[in-house]
C-alpha cells in the first residue's frame, strides 16, 4: 500500500513513540503534582517546550501553550484574539480558522475575508486594503493545506503591523512547521503547529505566542499552563511532539529534498491530457494538487484506494461538510469541472521514488479507463 495523504495525518515515529513510551507506562505522573515524581514530570513538560519552540523562534522571545492540536491553536487564536472591531482572514484558511471566524461573525464581530490569487496564496494587495485602525486580528495560513501555496507570512505580518501596529497577527502554520524552513520574527504574535502531520500523534499541537502578549485563556479549569489551557498535560503526546519534532528539523533540508523529487516525478509522469496541476510548482513539496476535470476527484480517489494507492481529494478535516466542492479551490479562480476533479498527493520522508512511479502509473489507468468510458 502506498501512502500520500500524509497532509491529513502521518504515520507516527516509531523512534519518537519508543523514547517517549516511558511517559505513558512508568512515568505517568501528573505534572501539577506536588510531590518529586510530579516535580520531574513537569521539568520534562518545559523542555519539550522549549525543545518545540526553539526550531523556528527565539525562547527569549516566545512562548508555548500546548493544546489538543492545531484546530484548537486556531481556536484560541481567533477567539481570543479577534474580540472586537473587525478581523481579516483569507478564503483560503483550514476549516479550523474559517469555521471559528465565521462564527465571530455571529457573535457581532466584522470578518473580511482578503481574495485568494490562481495558486492559493493570498492576494496580499487586497488583504492589506481590508485593515483599517479596528481591525483587532489578521489571520493567514502559513502553507495551503489543499494547493501547498506558501504565504510569506513574515513580510505579511511586517506589512499589517506598519498598517496598524496594534492589529494582532496569527498563522495557521501546521503544514509548514518541520516542513519547510523559516525562523518567527516580532511581527508575528501567534503561530500554530501540529504534531501528527510530522511523525507524532494525533491529540497534540501547540499556539506560539509572543512572551509580552497578553491573551486571555480559552479552556479554564485547574489554571495549568500558567493558566492559559487548563486541563492535565498529554505527556506522552507532547513527548512524542517534542522528539519528532527534534528528528524532522535534524533532517529538515534532506527531507524537503526528498519530497521535492517525488512530487517532480509524479508531476512529469502524470498523462498531461488527463491532469491539470493546481498546485504551484514553487509551493511546498509536500502537497500536489492535480484535477482529471470533468470526472469526480471521490471516484477517482476510492479506486486508487482499491488498486493500493491512499489519496485524497483535499482537506480531510473538511469532509464531513458535505460539499461538493472546495471552496478554497472555486476561490482561486477554477471553475466546478476542475474542482469536481480534484485529488491531493501529500508526502512524508518516508516516501520513496519507486512509490512515486507507481502513483503516477495507478492515476494515469484508472482516469483513462474513466474517460475512455465517458466516451
Amino acid at each position: 500500500m502506498i501512502y500520500f495523504d500524509n497532509a491529513a495525518t502521518t504515520k507516527p515515529d516509531e523512534q519518537s513513540l519508543k523514547q517517549a513510551e516511558k511517559y505513558l507506562l512508568k512515568e505517568f505522573y501528573n505534572p501539577s503534582a506536588l510531590y518529586s515524581e510530579g516535580h520531574k514530570i513537569n521539568l520534562e513538560l518545559k523542555q519539550a517546550a522549549l525543545n518545540v519552540l526553539s526550531q523556528i523562534a527565539d525562547i527569549n522571545n516566545f512562548s508555548v501553550i500546548f493544546t489538543s492540536g492545531g484546530t484548537e491553536a486556531d481556536n484560541q487564536a481567533v477567539f481570543c484574539g479577534g474580540k472586537r472591531g473587525n478581523v481579516v482572514t483569507t478564503l483560503g484558511e483550514h476549516s479550523a480558522i474559517y469555521s471559528a471566524v465565521n462564527e465571530l461573525k455571529q457573535r457581532g464581530i466584522e470578518v473580511r475575508f482578503a481574495n485568494l490569487n490562481s495558486d492559493g496564496s493570498v492576494n496580499v494587495k487586497h488583504l492589506l486594503s481590508l485593515i483599517d485602525a479596528k481591525t483587532s486580528l489578521v489571520s493567514v495560513i502559513h502553507v495551503n493545506n489543499e494547493t501547498g501555496a506558501i504565504n510569506d507570512i513574515l513580510e505579511i505580518a511586517k506589512r499589517v503591523k506598519a498598517k496598524n501596529q496594534y492589529t494582532l497577527f496569527h498563522s495557521d502554520g501546521v503544514q509548514a512547521y518541520g516542513k519547510i524552513s523559516f525562523r518567527l520574527s516580532a511581527d508575528v504574535d501567534m503561530y500554530s503547529v501540529g504534531a501528527h502531520k510530522i511523525g507524532g500523534i494525533k491529540g497534540c499541537g501547540a499556539l506560539i505566542k509572543r512572551k509580552n502578549l497578553i491573551l486571555k485563556p480559552y479552556i479554564f479549569g485547574g489554571g495549568q499552563q500558567q493558566g492559559l489551557r487548563s486541563g492535565t498535560e498529554n505527556i506522552f503526546g507532547i513527548k512524542c511532539f517534542e522528539y519528532a519534532s527534534i528528528d524532522r528539523y535534524a533532517k529538515l533540508k534532506e527531507n524537503y529534498e526528498k519530497v521535492k523529487e517525488i512530487k517532480e516525478i509524479i508531476v512529469s509522469k502524470l498523462d498531461k491530457n488527463l491532469f491539470k496541476v493546481v498546485s504551484p510548482l514553487n509551493g511546498s513539496p509536500y502537497i500536489l494538487t492535480v484535477s482529471a476535470v470533468g470526472l469526480r476527484g471521490e471516484t477517482i480517489m476510492h479506486e486508487a484506494d482499491d488498486s493500493g494507492l491512499i489519496i485524497g481529494t483535499g482537506s480531510a478535516c473538511s469532509s464531513n461538510a458535505n460539499k461538493r466542492f472546495s471552496r478554497v479551490i472555486l476561490a482561486c479562480g477554477f471553475d466546478e469541472k476542475v474542482a469536481d476533479g480534484v485529488l491531493r498527493l501529500s508526502f512524508s520522508p518516508s516516501n520513496t521514488e519507486n512509490e512515486a512511479y507507481e502513483a503516477a502509473e495507478i492515476l494515469n489507468k484508472i482516469v483513462k479507463h474513466r474517460k475512455e468510458v465517458m466516451e
